[in-house]
């Protein structure tokens, strides 16, 4: 048996093994879905994955909401010869933070993303092909519709929970005001009701680093030679830089030089210093998964996401949830600072929810949501224990 036919160990007991992601057509015409600007699109192929299992009052599930560049394939492995889990493998469980033995969940990748749900780079219908940049603006409300109708259609009325960071806080926000009785519990980790100007401008800069790039060709890229992915990975590079903090880059990287211990004194070496390198691998890795037009529509799901002005106020958009939150920040997190947490769990205190808030000491910048799972699991575990028992 050769080296790459031997299956891996899992050194973790307490994972959910091997998994495969599923997949279902939802909206499907003369039932489609009508978008924020007021396309039709459908059918939608949704690309999801469950761990654990549904209980008969169908009462037990969570569902995942997934970043700006993740997936569905959350835990566990696809087979047993992979070397990664999924993405928050560390958190789902037996006997983690979202324990598998008690818990159903769900994770699905959003619509406009380019992991087997609907997106810039699915055949358009009855052709073949992509979509492209003729693929419908959409909004994280519209991703939070194809949610709700996949809970829907596994037979599940009213989630335990949803729960995510980043664009999935920001998805459980939504689904909170736009499905008031929809969840028992949300849970909201380094997001916000809104984008800064700083996010904003992030953002655009990643975009104009794709659709500047000469293989671009307008989004058409699919039947090309080649694609953007220079443009992509350099938008890839700018992102991470707002994913860490000074003080986990400063300790990681310093200014410690990647290949001597002198300058080269070569000004087009590309990789000088250790976090350059570092990020160049990031951007190269990225390119290998990603579909560069959806990073633009995602990124701009984010910039137009506003809670507050789509329901009037902040209080307003919670006013009729039937929620328990979980509202969670990090010290060195400036994507997502602690003041926006605090807007968030000040809204509903005003429209009289019931929410928890914890500003946490983590060094790792806005990844801490990803990275610090035991601190994570410590709050998790009592508070959705609470709010099952009170079913």
């Amino acid at each position: 048996m050769s080296t790459e036919d031997t299956p891996h160990k899992d050194a973790d007991e307490r994972s959910v093994g091997l998994v495969s992601t599923q997949y279902v057509d939802l909206f499907v015409p003369p039932h489609s879905l009508k978008v924020a600007e007021g396309n039709l699109l459908g059918p939608v192929h949704v690309a999801y994955e469950t761990y654990g299992t549904l209980s008969e009052k169908r009462d037990n599930a969570i569902f995942v909401c997934h970043a700006l560049t993740g997936d569905a394939h959350v835990a566990g492995r696809h087979s047993a010869k992979d070397e990664k889990t999924g993405w928050w493998d560390e958190l789902i469980g037996p006997g983690k933070g979202l324990d598998t033995n008690k818990y159903f969940v769900i994770c699905a990748n959003v619509l406009g993303g380019c992991q087997g749900t609907t997106g810039p780079m699915s055949p358009k219908p009855g052709s073949e092909t992509p979509y492209a940049l003729e693929f419908p603006f959409v909004t994280i409300g519209d991703m939070v519709e194809v949610h709700a109708a996949l809970v829907r259609h596994l037979g599940i009325e009213r989630l335990l929970g949803a729960i995510g960071g980043s664009l999935g806080g920001m998805q459980a926000l939504e689904w909170a005001a736009r499905f008031p009785d929809m969840l028992r519990t949300a849970v909201i980790l380094a997001s916000g009701p809104r984008l800064s100007a700083q996010g904003i401008a992030f953002n655009a800069v990643g975009r104009r680093a794709i659709v500047t790039d000469p293989h671009f060709y307008k989004g058409n890229y699919y039947n090309q030679d080649d694609d953007p992915h220079f443009g992509l990975a350099l938008a890839r590079m700018v992102a991470h830089i707002t994913y860490l903090s000074e003080a986990s880059i400063e300790k990681k990287f310093g200014r410690r030089l990647q290949h001597s211990d002198q300058f080269a004194y070569e000004l087009m070496r590309e990789t000088e210093f250790q976090i350059e390198s570092y990020l160049h691998h990031q951007g190269k890795r990225f390119v290998e998964r990603f579909d560069a037009n959806s990073y633009l529509y995602l990124t701009r799901a984010m910039d137009y996401f506003d809670l507050a002005k789509a329901y009037g106020s902040l209080p307003e958009a919670f006013s009729a949830t039937q929620s328990r939150f979980l509202v969670t920040s990090y010290t060195t997190d400036w994507l997502f600072p602690i003041a926006q947490s605090r807007e968030i769990v000040s809204a509903l205190i005003q429209a009289r929810r019931h929410v928890t808030a914890v500003e946490l000491e983590s060094p790792y910048g806005h990844d801490s949501f990803l990275l610090e799972v035991d601190q994570l699991e410590e709050m998790l575990k009592p508070f959705l224990a609470e709010a099952y028992a009170a079913n």
